[in-house]
């Protein structure tokens, strides 16, 4: 069973690519402008957490607690955005995401050969130490280290007789940043300005026409959208302790955000979420590392049955074939799918199902069945 059981691993993983698609939903969900180029702000982030962790950054001192310098990576990525977006946002529709990509792929090659970065930039930047601590900056009793193999257990944790990893309280701690990120960006959806930003995705030259300046509009929301790639970056960086240009500024970054969002729901915020889990349990479950599908095939169907022969095939050629290290293969062809036939995602389906939001429509829908 534990080859369709979520690890450590695949929960903090969900973290960061589920507050990355989250960053890109905001933008490209209620903007209706797709950003393309959405892994350069997750690069930023990454790559400064780390940079300043290892001391290269003049003004950083090496030491500066984690949630400061994950705070300045995205406030980077936000004046990033700020400086891309005042060029792109003179365009709309396809060439405005392709001009994005173009941007983001200036900045990887920029990255692949910057020997600033490390020795080897094109293998990335590694922290060098202990690794980062997530927590209350400057106070060492309320900091945690974050990371597979972070510190010391805590025993009796709060005098309840349990022990916990350090893993795990670092896995709720991420999770805390992410959970407050998430009710940041509601709350700029559900006020005034996010009125505007679905205003100029449903009709931009009627929001224009009643008075509105779209394009500072846009630009904020751009740039917002940007500062919490960045954090999902920062995390990634954190928990990994390394960062390279291909896991950070690449384009398919910005694929597996673009796919994440669809799968939960376009224009839904948490349906990132969802689609987070659903992408990671599926890669997971196909991956050909211990805890996969196919090496728990292997070791649980008796050696006549993976040397039976189908068609020429034994069984076990089979699941090498079909099921061992395929998630790209199947994520590509859901991806279809839900494009094809569940165009509003995960989320958004359950939100046309009940009529609206499942926090304000799930408690009248299920009273209907009391009755």
């Amino acid at each position: 069973m534990n080859a369709f059981l979520p690890g450590l691993t695949f929960l903090i993983t969900m973290l960061y690519l589920g507050l990355f698609a989250m960053s890109f939903d905001f933008i490209s969900g209620y903007t209706g402008y797709l950003s393309f180029g959405h892994a350069a702000f997750f690069g930023t982030g990454a790559y400064f957490v780390v940079l300043a962790a290892n001391g290269q950054i003049p003004g950083i001192p090496g030491g500066t607690p984690f949630m400061i310098t994950m705070l300045l990576g995205a406030a980077l990525a936000f004046l990033v955005a700020l400086a891309i977006g005042a060029v792109s946002f003179r365009l709309t529709g396809v060439y405005f995401a392709m001009i994005t990509l173009g941007f983001a792929q200036v900045i990887y090659e920029a990255i692949r050969h910057w020997g600033y970065v490390s020795s080897n930039p094109r293998e990335g930047a590694t922290i060098a130490g202990e690794g980062l601590a997530i927590g209350v900056p400057f106070v060492d009793a309320l900091q945690v280290r974050v990371g597979r193999l972070a510190g010391d257990s805590f025993d009796n944790l709060l005098g309840l007789g349990i022990d916990v990893s350090a893993t795990m309280v670092s896995y709720y701690a991420l999770a805390a940043v992410v959970l407050v990120c998430y009710f940041a960006m509601q709350r700029i959806i559900h006020s005034p300005f996010g009125a505007v930003m679905i205003a100029i995705r449903d009709n931009e030259e009627r929001a224009e026409a009643i008075g509105y300046d779209v394009f500072w509009f846009k630009m904020g929301a751009f740039a917002a959208s940007a500062f919490f790639a960045g954090i999902a970056g920062a995390i990634f960086a954190a928990f990994y302790r390394s960062v390279s240009p291909d896991n950070s500024f690449f384009f398919l970054v910005t694929a597996d955000a673009l796919i994440v969002t669809i799968i939960g729901g376009i224009g839904t915020l948490a349906g990132a979420m969802f689609g987070a889990v659903f992408h990671e349990w599926l890669g997971d479950v196909l991956s050909s590392e211990s805890g996969g599908l196919a090496p728990y095939l292997r070791g649980g169907l008796p050696e006549d049955v993976l040397a039976a022969e189908v068609g020429g095939f034994t069984v076990a050629d089979f699941i090498g074939a079909v099921i061992d290290g395929r998630a790209p293969l199947y994520l590509g062809i859901v991806f279809v799918l839900f494009v094809l036939f569940v165009p509003n995602g995960l989320l958004g389906t359950v939100r046309d199902r009940l009529g609206g939001p499942i926090a304000k429509r799930l408690p009248a829908h299920l009273r209907r069945y009391r009755r």
